[in-house]
């Protein structure tokens, strides 16, 4: 049902990029009510009826939702019941009475108290509206009675929205309150592609702020990359050297000689990982999070994503499906590479790892929204197509991304050959334990990307549309080189300490950037926000853990490719008796 239904959206919005929306004059022009919440607490929101607005006249319109994002975002559009005409004004009309018992004013009262404002939509232009407010002493409340509607417009097309709240009265119960409107239409030169322009906010985002940290991570960078390439190549230089050396002594000097670092486990460093399955599954699905994040800000940079309810939301499910060959393909052809024979089973964590997270946290969310009656709580429909597109089309990808995987680099070719019995691992200083290097891992890349993760949240957790997704480009390909290089040091080290678990380490000491992020948003939540409540709470942080761990699992998976090929290189290069 959702996958026809996106797909007639897809066609509208050809179709509307072609045509765009042409009104006829006097043509009816339909004003949208969406939802309504605490001014702080952005994601809880409530049907706009929920509170006693009283209705239109006008006969009622059904909606639905257009898109599979749109429905899982809580938007519940419906409809006002004002009679609004292209390009015919209306002086102030009252469109419905309000009688006020002290069950409604108690609603209303408790609405102003927590600064509770509204949504509406026309012609898909967002407005936004304050309920009412209290006099200095609190103890008096107002309602705003009067939605005086100002609609601009370029030729047959509406360009522009503007809502003034007037007619403020006081809240008195058993008492009648008039809602009134009015409508006034202007000319306007600005150009139906440029609409959204006023909601973006070029001060914030643009700011010098954001342009030094995009110059301080590119730094970061360029010495990163820098003292990688200096260290290891003089150091792998004398390595190589050294290791000659000893391939022209004999048997009795090479026995007195003192023999360490990174080639004496050359028979232990291409052993399988511990629990290989998990490993794997954790690799293929880091591996799609990268394919699916490269894809959707390719696709934000070339299109105003914005625009639509729920576009991006549904463009990264989208993706995320199409690309499930990237998941079984590299996770299944590690799974060989290390001897794994319950492929299938492979196959199964690797597709429903993320689905399954992301899932089990909006379940338990569900709950909160469904006891709190929000407009977030997920229909049971949705639930369906979401576990429809899982089974049907996640699945299946996978699979026949795995069976390439496996049968096309699902051979082992490393370069040396693995011992049948492992080799001891010896003892050394505290601070090249993996669990140190771990812990430490992080640091760097966490620190290349926080200050864009203060312009993201913002975008998600305040009210900024995001739209610098050539910033965003940049701090992945920055996340990338600096993950990539601070693993291959840490592996390196690893190794010359004689210690051939270098796999999980690569893993987890790119993953534990998760950490400092998860860290980070607790910082952000108590200081750069006001949000409260239970709902909110559960929300913020429940997300915020499935976006982390998300994080977290494709900066391991790239650090692991990128330590996988550096550990490949130079073992090839090294004589190995």
């Amino acid at each position: 049902m959702f996958e026809t239904s996106a797909f007639l959206h897809f066609i509208s919005l050809t179709l509307l990029l072609l045509f765009q929306i042409c009104y006829q004059d006097k043509e009816e022009v339909v004003l949208w009510m969406n939802t309504v919440g605490p001014y702080h607490n952005r994601q809880e929101t409530y049907k706009y009826f929920s509170l006693p607005f009283c209705v239109g006249s006008k006969k009622s319109i059904s909606h639905y939702h257009e898109t599979l994002g749109e429905a899982l975002q809580g938007v519940e559009l419906e409809f006002s019941g004002l009679d609004i005409k292209f390009k015919e004004d209306v002086m102030q009309t009252t469109y419905c009475e309000i009688d006020l018992d002290k069950g409604r004013r108690d609603a209303f009262v408790y609405a102003i108290k927590n600064h509770y404002w509204y949504q509406m939509y026309i012609d898909d232009l967002p407005i936004w509206g304050i309920v009412g407010e209290a006099d200095e002493n609190g103890e008096d409340y107002y309602l705003w009675t009067y939605k005086k509607l100002e609609i601009g417009y370029n030729g047959n097309r509406i360009v522009d929205v503007n809502l003034t709240s007037e007619g403020k009265v006081k809240l008195v119960p058993n008492t009648k309150i008039q809602m009134s409107y009015s409508v006034k239409w202007k000319k306007s030169d600005v150009k139906f592609e440029d609409r959204f322009d006023k909601y973006l906010d070029p001060s914030f985002f643009q700011h010098r702020i954001h342009w030094f940290s995009i110059f301080n991570s590119f730094m970061m960078v360029i010495f990163l990359v820098g003292l990688v390439s200096m260290i290891l190549m003089r150091t792998l230089r004398k390595d190589y050297a050294r290791y000659s050396k000893e391939e022209e002594m004999d048997d009795m000097d090479r026995d007195l000689g003192d023999e360490y670092g990174w080639k004496q486990v050359h028979g232990d460093v291409f052993r399988p990982s511990s629990h290989p399955l998990i490993f794997s599954s954790l690799i293929g699905s880091g591996c799609q999070i990268f394919a699916v994040s490269l894809i959707v800000i390719v696709v934000a940079m070339i299109e105003d994503l914005y625009t639509e309810r729920g576009s991006m939301l549904s463009t990264a499910i989208f993706v995320y499906a199409a690309t499930s060959p990237v998941n079984g393909y590299f996770g299944g052809s590690l799974y060989a590479r290390q001897g794994g024979r319950r492929w299938i089973k492979q196959m199964f964590i690797g597709a429903f790892l993320i689905p399954a997270m992301v899932c089990g946290t909006a379940f338990f969310i569900n709950f909160i929204a469904i006891y709190y009656h929000a407009s977030r709580a997920i229909p049971f429909g949705t639930m369906v197509a979401v576990c429809c597109i899982c089974f049907f089309v996640i699945l299946p990808l996978n699979l026949v991304g795995t069976i390439l995987g496996r049968n096309l680099s699902g051979q082992p070719n490393f370069p040396c050959r693995v011992n049948a019995v492992p080799r001891p691992i010896p003892e050394k200083k505290w601070f090249m334990e993996p669990a140190v290097i771990v812990c430490l891992g992080g640091i760097l890349p966490f620190g290349s990307i926080f200050i864009e993760m203060y312009f993201i949240f913002t975008s998600f957790w305040a009210y900024k549309i995001y739209y610098v997704y050539g910033f965003m480009m940049l701090v992945l390909v920055i996340l990338c080189i600096v993950t990539v290089c601070v693993t291959i040091v840490c592996t390196y080290f690893l190794l010359n300490a004689e210690d051939y678990r270098w796999q999980w380490t690569s893993f987890l000491s790119a993953a534990s950037t998760a950490i400092y992020v998860y860290m980070y948003s607790f910082y952000y939540y108590f200081f750069k926000t006001k949000m409260y409540g239970l709902f909110q709470t559960s929300f913020y942080f429940g997300y915020m853990a499935v976006f982390s761990t998300a994080l977290g699992i494709m900066c391991g998976a790239i650090g692991y490719m990128g330590t996988s090929a550096f550990v490949r290189k130079i073992y090839t290069n090294v004589k190995i008796d």
